[in-house]
């Protein structure tokens, strides 16, 4: 039944960005691709090396909480590795989830070092809704485009509810019989680490901040692909706009972060009178200078070496700042 997941989700993505197509056309697509130039690509790779930086420091300081050692440059390196593969990936996590038992594996303990990679993917994601959330309340026409025009397709509708389904099948065949007990343990294990990870008093502050340089990241390279796209809206119109493309690619039904995003930035666009053709293209040309920014991930997957098989260090030595 896990499997399914997978597909499920890369079927609800394509038809979302299927049903774009059909209903604003291909026009779009063709003009954000020859709106990228050399200015945007480097902009691109500038902006895409401070996310990623900001990315891997937020890592080392929830690993750092969690009594594992956990280098700078090692996190930059593999937080690139892992952006790419998530941005080629179907799944949108694999990256991730690779980090993370890459690192666990490197540091003696794979459950502890996929939690720490958890971890701070949640922090930043909790960031993003709350601004998210503070945007929508703040703007009524964005939030009624939100909740009236985005009404998605019959297939669309389909798959999500069959997404929905699944996982709640999973969850609850995980809490029945013998694996209840685990699920507690685990449960309860989870909730020291998140304690000494993430709300220790020298965690949290860090792990905000950078979850918010991060952000402000990704809203610098929506708007290099807003201006590159021929938009000419004031900040303060645009912003917004972008805050809610990037709240959509949060959610689990995208295709290496492509769906959702373009179908909240098309509707925020023609909510507020910019067009839905606008919209659509600012967002396929943010969708990839947002894969142009991570290319060097795929020198890091050709160049760095594999992870070392040699014997764990003892945990006394393991235990380092970052």
């Amino acid at each position: 039944m896990r499997r399914l997941v997978p597909w499920l989700r890369l079927l609800v993505g394509v038809g979302i960005l299927v049903a774009l197509v059909a209903r604003v056309g291909t026009g779009a697509v063709v003009d954000a691709m020859r709106a990228i130039g050399i200015g945007s690509v480097l902009a691109a790779l500038g902006i895409g090396l401070l996310t990623t930086v900001f990315s891997a420091w937020r890592w080392c300081l929830v690993a750092r909480g969690l009594g594992l050692r956990l280098p700078l440059a090692d996190a930059v390196a593999d937080c690139y590795r892992a952006v790419f593969l998530n941005s080629v990936l179907p799944a949108g996590v694999l990256g991730d989830v690779h980090r993370g038992v890459n690192h666990g594996r490197q540091a003696g303990d794979v459950g502890r070092g996929v939690r720490a990679v958890v971890f701070e993917r949640v922090a930043g994601l909790l960031v993003l809704v709350v601004v998210g959330v503070g945007v929508l309340l703040a703007q009524p026409t964005l939030l009624a485009a939100a909740t009236v025009d985005l009404v998605p397709g019959p297939v669309v509708a389909f798959g999500a509810l069959a997404v929905l389904v699944v996982v709640l099948a999973f969850a609850a065949a995980a809490v029945r019989g013998e694996g209840a007990s685990r699920f507690r343990g685990a449960l309860r294990t989870g909730l020291a680490d998140v304690r000494a990870g993430v709300f220790s008093l020298g965690t949290w502050p860090g792990v905000v901040l950078l979850s918010l340089a991060t952000l402000a990241g990704y809203l610098a390279l929506f708007v290099v692909a807003a201006r590159a796209s021929g938009s000419h809206a004031a900040l303060g119109e645009l912003l917004p706009l972008l805050v809610l493309g990037l709240l959509a690619m949060g959610l689990p039904l995208n295709v290496g972060g492509w769906g959702p995003r373009e179908a909240v930035t098309t509707v925020a666009f023609g909510a507020v009178g910019f067009g839905a053709a606008q919209g659509l293209t600012v967002a396929v040309a943010y969708g990839t200078l947002s894969l142009i920014s991570c290319l060097p991930g795929l020198g890091v997957l050709l160049l760095r070496r594999p992870i070392s098989r040699c014997p764990v260090p003892p945990p006394a030595a393991r235990v380092a700042e970052c």
